[in-house]
């Protein structure tokens, strides 16, 4: 982070002293990443820790390439942290992952809903206990290795997109608090390219520089979200019939949980003249629901625990014009929150989208801006 020409005295971390007297604890996930971020704070000389969690079983069943907390990444954290000479530290943190993490996930999914569950560690484990242990370590800030931006407004730190749209992890990141953004950095988050951070990786001469990015959840290894559910609650997998809209049943499911809205492929049912996609899932009746595609479009979101960054209080106003993303890998677009409490709301979307599911967050966007204004959990079918 470059220094401000008009605020000389503050250091690239917004500190007003040497940086060798401004201890930063650096989270490493042990890729490409936050590797850079911590050996490039190292290098400007920073009073850096390292702290890498062990949040799940580092066994054979999750050591392979593209589980971001497989055991080989607290290997190579730890090798960062040994070349560029710094303390690093492996937390146990998997008993708080699985009771803030992994058994929502796994109630949150035989509900029928799609969670997210990198949201939830974010907000419930990486920046909540890792961050009060980064606290209780003296440190001055917290970095991590997010494409994000912090920057300074004229009411205090404000959240933005990462300057490679293609890079940017906002919508992970929405449940980020205002006490919590003072207290992070987000060093990556001006890059215009991944090709940036590996250069730099190259530069300080990283062992992980070209080591391939994280794909899976996890816990979820292979993507196989079904297999894990069973293990977490056996029997879980139970039968059941898919039916059309009216009721109808068209064929049978081996579980609910195999499916997800706005699915068309595997759904077993072939020899009709219209493409179905699953619509909705109803967990009570064991009823995977199928309809046209037009059937997916939703207008209006009921959205809950609502995170708001922006000036105002959110409950200010009758209305507030934003746009909004509703999944990961989607552009934002237009739409109007209707705040019904402090922490909830409905969003109308100016153009109706296909597939959206409760479970998914909701994150709002400026509309002239790349300011991130917080946003909320998808809740209820439709």
């Amino acid at each position: 982070m470059a220094l401000d020409d008009t605020d000389k005295q503050l250091n690239s971390l917004g500190f007003a002293k040497p940086p060798s007297e401004t201890r930063v604890v650096v989270a490493m996930s042990g890729g490409v990443d936050s590797s850079v971020v911590a050996a490039q704070l190292a290098e400007e000389g920073y009073d850096v820790v390292g702290v890498t969690l062990q949040l799940y079983d580092h066994g054979a069943a999750l050591a392979k390439k593209g589980a971001c907390c497989a055991g080989r990444d607290i290997h190579d954290a730890r090798r960062v942290a040994e070349d560029m000479n710094f303390p690093h530290y492996v937390l146990d943190y998997e008993n708080i992952f699985k009771d803030a993490v992994i058994d929502e996930f796994a109630d949150s999914y035989l509900g029928g809903a799609t969670p997210v569950p990198c949201i939830r560690c974010n907000e419930r484990v990486k920046f909540k206990d890792l961050l009060e242990t980064a606290k209780d370590l003296d440190a001055d800030c917290m970095a991590t290795g997010h494409y994000i931006q912090r920057k300074m407004g004229p009411n205090g730190a404000e959240l933005h997109s990462a300057a490679d749209a293609n890079r940017d992890q906002s919508y992970f990141l929405f449940s980020t608090t205002a006490e919590q953004l003072d207290f992070l950095r987000f060093p990556l988050g001006h890059l215009a390219s991944k090709a940036e951070t590996r250069a730099l990786a190259q530069k300080y001469g990283l062992s992980v520089a070209d080591k391939p990015d994280s794909q899976d959840i996890c816990f979820v290894p292979n993507g196989d979200y079904a297999s894990v559910i069973e293990k977490l609650r056996p029997g879980a997998g139970e039968p059941g019939d898919i039916v059309a809209m009216d009721g109808t049943i068209l064929g049978r499911h081996e579980g609910v949980i195999h499916y997800t809205i706005g699915q068309r492929r595997g759904l077993g049912i072939g020899g009709l003249d219209t493409p179905l996609y699953v619509v909705s899932l109803d967990v009570d009746k064991k009823h995977v629901v199928v309809g046209p595609k037009e059937a997916l479009a939703t207008r209006k979101i009921p959205v809950r625990e609502i995170n708001w960054l922006g000036d105002a209080p959110f409950d200010s106003k009758s209305e507030w014009h934003v746009a909004v993303k509703v999944r990961s890998t989607r552009a934002p677009c237009p739409a109007v929150i209707r705040p019904i409490s402090s922490t909830e709301a409905e969003v109308e979307l100016l153009t109706p989208e296909e597939g959206v599911s409760p479970g998914q967050a909701c994150v709002f966007y400026d509309e002239s801006s790349s300011r991130i204004y917080g946003g909320g959990w998808i809740w209820r079918g439709y």
